[in-house]
């Protein structure tokens, strides 16, 4: 073989060596640039939103001496008086810094607390989407979610104790007295167990908390409401097989009664004297003295006459449900 024909092209190695380097740098480069720009934070589109010409629209509307919308339309809107509502965003922004008005780093007016509050009852009682109060009110769906949390959480922090407990003296005379004027003397509420659907139940529990008639896995709870709906007695988590009286016997409504804590209480009944308050109840709850019960099938005046003042009265708690239903319907919509 013929050492001069395999002489080796230095010139030409080096120049195919640098082709090649030249190739694989920019490949190298192409890729590092696409992995960046796929990684890269995308930066969200500014949306310039006048929180002042918003925020004195929602006071001309709801707030001014002379609003476009009367008191009756405000109640509609808000589900409560303008004055409760005012005094829930008085104690909101005294107690949590995200319910006062600031300016950002810019100077621009923000958010006024009556538009955050009114953000967070909007979205609770028509159950809006978060984004839905954008085109009025003139704020973003991650704010508006932001003030429904915080709004939530603000209401819980500041009138649990006062609200969400047993009613003192005073209160159960009032409430005595209210009753007395709808015929019920020593009537202290209405007590019923409702059932919720638990969604999420773990698969090994099903059988559990499954009862026919639901056809879905539920939990209980055992509520006693006053005519104003005041919720002063809350029994929740027992399993949806379970009936009222067995939820009865796990509550703890009566431990004060075992204690011998109840409220002292005097009242006539067809001139007879009772020292005992009592609850309305239907016809499933034992026949306790605590308990007053419908007549099953009344056949005299006064037995239908009774048969129908108990029932009406007993709507409370069957209020109370509708309406808890109706706002956990609108929090799972939001």
């Amino acid at each position: 073989m013929d050492p001069s024909s395999d002489d080796f092209d230095v010139a030409a190695y080096l120049q195919n060596r640098e082709v090649e380097e030249t190739y694989v740098l920019n490949r190298f480069r192409e890729r590092r640039k696409k992995i960046l720009e796929d990684g890269a934070p995308r930066s969200r589109k500014y949306v310039n939103r006048d929180h002042r010409a918003a925020n004195q629209r929602l006071i001309d509307d709801y707030f001014a001496n002379e609003p476009t919308y009367d008191d009756a339309m405000f109640r509609r809107r808000y589900r409560m008086q303008k004055h409760l509502f005012l005094r829930i965003v008085g104690d909101l922004s005294s107690s949590d810094n995200y319910f006062t008005q600031r300016a950002d780093a810019a100077k621009k007016e923000g958010i006024s607390p009556l538009a955050k509050c009114t953000t967070a009852m909007r979205m609770l009682a028509y159950g809006m989407a978060a984004d839905a109060v954008d085109e009025y009110i003139k704020i973003g769906g991650t704010t508006a979610l932001e003030c429904l949390r915080r709004f939530c959480k603000g209401i819980i922090r500041l009138y649990e104790q006062e609200y969400l407990r047993a009613p003192t003296q005073d209160d159960l005379q009032k409430i005595l007295h209210v009753s007395e004027l709808r015929g019920f003397p020593g009537m202290i509420g209405s007590i019923d167990c409702m059932h919720w659907e638990w969604k999420n139940c773990p698969k090994a529990w099903e059988g559990q908390f499954t009862r026919g008639d639901k056809g879905t896995t539920t939990v209980i709870l055992e509520a006693v409401a006053s005519h104003d709906l005041w919720i002063w007695h809350a029994f929740f988590g027992c399993p949806g097989t379970l009936n009222d009286i067995n939820v009865l016997d796990r509550s703890p409504v009566f431990d004060d009664v075992e204690q011998g804590k109840t409220p002292s209480v005097n009242f006539y009944v067809n001139q007879r004297p009772y020292d005992m308050t009592y609850y309305l109840a239907d016809g499933i709850y034992p026949s306790y003295p605590t308990f007053v019960k419908s007549i099953r099938l009344p056949q005299s005046e006064p037995d239908k006459l009774f048969a129908k003042y108990q029932e009406g009265c007993r709507k409370d708690i069957e209020h109370l449900s509708s309406v808890i239903k109706k706002l956990i319907t609108n929090c799972k919509q939001i």
